[in-house]
């Protein structure tokens, strides 16, 4: 059974509309978070998840243009389009992404995988992520179940919010669910690394700027040598709040 790694997303935004398409240092935002994956060590596959709304057509186009691996499905239920989207690839085990994420790290998630498979070997785990207690930086957010764990939160979550947001019907169920949480060892979740609005798409164009090179990938600790050389830059959208959940 594969790895797959399911990005979910959407055209539209409340915040920034058209996000996902925005460009940094000349490639779009959802060209690069592929880019990043694909240098994870144990993923087979990455698709992107998007919906069948008319305005997602351009997200369609956008993965023929460039041969990435898509799924269009409900933009309300995200949670059967995830569900979906791991039965039509044959995943054995979901990476779930979320398509704001343009510095998503891949040997924080290369990590995580060896800590999943290394605790799913003795059935001690169903869920792992990064985001139950925040340590990391927003936007190198990461989850990772099996399909069977999915199929089971698909099969019985009914609450609206459980349906739009994937994930909270197997963290918040510890007595059907093993779940476990992958924290940094310093807490570094006040920093802000996550594209929801025009503040933090400067961040990235900031970030981008500093550190991108086509040859080599910046990873997690490049970041936080920058805003070391920068301490400025965290002012940039220090002050934006976050919304609950979301795409």
């Amino acid at each position: 059974m594969k790895t797959v790694a399911i990005i979910q997303a959407r055209f539209g935004s409340t915040r920034l509309p058209g996000k996902i398409l925005k460009e940094l240092s000349g490639k779009p935002i959802l060209w690069h978070m592929v880019d990043r994956l694909s240098r994870c060590k144990m993923i087979d596959r990455i698709v992107i998840a998007t919906t069948t709304l008319s305005e997602d057509d351009r997200v369609e186009e956008f993965c023929k243009k460039n041969n990435f691996s898509f799924y269009r499905g409900s933009s309300e239920d995200v949670l059967s389009r995830y569900y979906e989207s791991a039965k039509l690839f044959e995943a054995g085990t979901v990476i779930r992404i979320t398509s704001d994420c343009p510095v998503i790290d891949p040997d924080i998630i290369d990590s995580m995988m060896n800590k999943y498979f290394s605790e799913n070997k003795s059935g001690k785990i169903d869920y792992l992520s990064n985001v139950m207690k925040r340590t990391f930086p927003r936007g190198l957010d990461t989850e990772i179940f099996s399909f069977e764990t999915l199929a089971k939160a698909h099969e019985t979550a009914r609450l609206q919010y459980e349906r739009e947001h994937v994930t909270p019907y197997i963290y918040n169920h510890p007595d059907k669910f093993f779940t476990e949480n992958f924290e940094n060892e310093k807490d570094l979740s006040f920093h802000r690394w996550t594209v929801d609005t025009p503040e933090d798409f400067r961040l990235m164009e900031e970030i981008y700027s500093a550190l991108y090179d086509e040859k080599r990938i910046f990873l997690f600790e490049d970041i936080l040598g920058l805003f070391e050389k920068k301490p400025g830059l965290i002012e940039i959208n220090q002050n934006i709040k976050q919304k609950n959940l979301g795409e």
